[in-house]
């Protein structure tokens, strides 16, 4: 175990909380069973997935100043379980903290705005981290090792980071953003066997949705088909963006390409609430969009 228990204040991001709703499920059940705490930010807001900066980046900054301020007025690091509210929360953290020491008005500037709404103002003392590199970075690989009840031996990943988790920030303490290993190696520990393929560090197409759907469908159906061929029983994700587009949108994205796909999309703390031995129906693996049964049947579920 960890030194001290590891806590966190917890942005569970709208998606989670809404389309994604097993996602929520999940991570609180993946959490409750590695001991972490996790103190809930219910007074957050929407980080705007990267659509605030089209309009304004002050609307950006400062929207992400203040859930960032929450975490810091708790004194905890802000724990995200979506790759694209961890790009855009953590790249304003990053240039909030740039502008600091290059920049001070610009941060008087947007706590001014904080301080009009009643807001604590942002600091710049907390990090910004993903569940995921929590898991890998805080947690540890060994110690989840450990904690295994139920080993996935047999069953083959394909992870898929997305582009958010990876590249929206300009540093990337936690592993390569080009050629990525912690999932594969989260993978690992809890048994499982890793599925490389071209796709897994690419966009899944989400962005592009609203105004070129074709080209969005194709993008996923793309990834989804290179992960059947490496020989994936299922994909995981990061993200709930991803999801949607991988699971949610996949029989929307067959006829699209004209192809069966049926490949089962988990959401990370899925998995490996799994290898825990949380019940499947504790994780709201019921809810997908394609059935999670062939990946429960291989582990014998």
């Amino acid at each position: 175990m960890p030194s001290s228990p590891l806590k966190y204040a917890y942005f569970p991001g709208c998606v989670a909380q809404g389309a994604c709703r097993e996602l929520y499920q999940s991570t609180q059940a993946l959490t409750q069973a590695l001991g972490i705490e996790l103190v809930e930010l219910k007074t957050a807001a929407c980080c705007g997935s990267g659509t605030f900066k089209e309009d304004s980046q002050l609307l950006e900054d400062s929207v992400n100043a203040r859930n960032i301020a929450l975490a810091e007025e708790l004194q905890l690091p802000l724990l995200t379980h979506c790759s694209t509210c961890q790009g855009v929360i953590g790249h304003v953290d990053e240039r909030l903290k740039e502008c600091q020491k290059k920049d001070p008005a610009y941060i008087d500037q947007v706590n001014g705005l904080l301080q009009q709404e009643g807001c604590v103002p942002y600091q710049g003392s907390t990090e910004v981290k993903h569940l995921l590199y929590a898991l890998v970075a805080d947690y540890g690989l060994e110690t989840i090792q450990q904690q295994v009840k139920r080993s996935l031996s047999g069953l083959r990943c394909a992870a898929f980071y997305g582009c958010y988790l990876l590249r929206a920030q300009k540093s990337m303490p936690y592993d390569d953003p080009y050629c990525p290993e912690s999932m594969e190696n989260l993978f690992r520990a809890v048994g499982a066997t890793p599925v490389y393929y071209r796709g897994r560090t690419q966009c899944c197409g989400w962005p592009l949705a609203s105004y070129a759907t074709t080209e969005s469908f194709k993008m996923a159906g793309m990834h989804i088909q290179e992960a059947i061929t490496a020989g994936a029983d299922c994909m995981v994700t990061p993200c709930p963006l991803c999801h949607l587009n991988l699971d949610s949108r996949q029989p929307e994205v067959e006829k699209v390409i004209e192809r069966k796909l049926g490949l089962p999309v988990l959401h990370l703390p899925q998995l490996i609430a799994l290898a825990l031995g949380v019940k499947p129906k504790q994780l709201g693996l019921d809810r997908h969009i394609v059935s999670t049964r062939p990946v429960l049947e291989k582990l014998g579920l």
